[in-house]
Formats: structure tokens, sequence, C-alpha cells
């Protein structure tokens, strides 16, 4: 498989993924968290997993990257800061605090494999 293919087959998984989840949550920023939360687990795995350089495509950068949001994150920080909010800090620090000690126990599970 071609690896833009491989990328884009799981980019659409991703995505597709990324909004279920976000229309069963629904509540303001958990859904972002969540779902950065969980993208960054999973890629921490497979990074870490022996797997091949296609799975690391289709499932790290295809599905991971489309169904991660950091983005979305940045939006909402901006609007909260926007509205005057002093979470909008506490909000950055976080999701990256957490998404970082997300990849490290995903990679502690990947290792296992």
């Amino acid at each position: 498989m071609p690896p833009a293919v491989a990328v884009g087959v799981g980019g659409v998984a991703g995505a597709v993924a990324r909004h279920l989840v976000s229309e069963r949550i629904e509540r303001g920023l958990l859904d972002t968290f969540a779902v950065n939360l969980v993208g960054s687990f999973l890629l921490g795995v497979l990074v870490a997993a022996p797997v091949d350089g296609t799975v690391v495509l289709v499932g790290g950068t295809g599905f991971c990257g489309a169904f991660t949001t950091f983005s979305t994150t940045a939006v909402e920080t901006v609007e909260l800061a926007a509205e005057g909010r002093s979470s909008a800090v506490a909000v950055v620090l976080a999701m990256l605090s957490g998404a970082l000690v997300a990849v490290v126990a995903g990679s502690a599970v990947g290792g296992l494999f």
C-alpha cells in the first residue's frame, strides 16, 4: 500500500471516530481532552510496539493524527482567553502534560509486545 494511501485510510477512520466521540460527550473541553489523551496513548503504543511501518502510518500518522485535535485545543484555549477566563492557561498545561503522560504510558504498554 502506498504510504499516502495508508495515511489516508487511517485518517478517514480517525476523523470519523473523533466525530463520534464529540457527539457522545459534548461537554465543552471534555471531548477534546479525552480524544487527545486516548490518541496520545495509542500513538505511544504504536511507536513502541514491534509493528510494521505501514501499521504506524495507518494507525499513528493517519488515525491518531486525525483523531487527536490539538488545533481544536488551541481554538478553545483562545476562546477562553478572549472571554477573560483564567482557565485558559490551565487547559493548555493539563492537555500537554496529560498527553505526555499518556504517550509515556502507551510506550510502556507497547514495549510489552
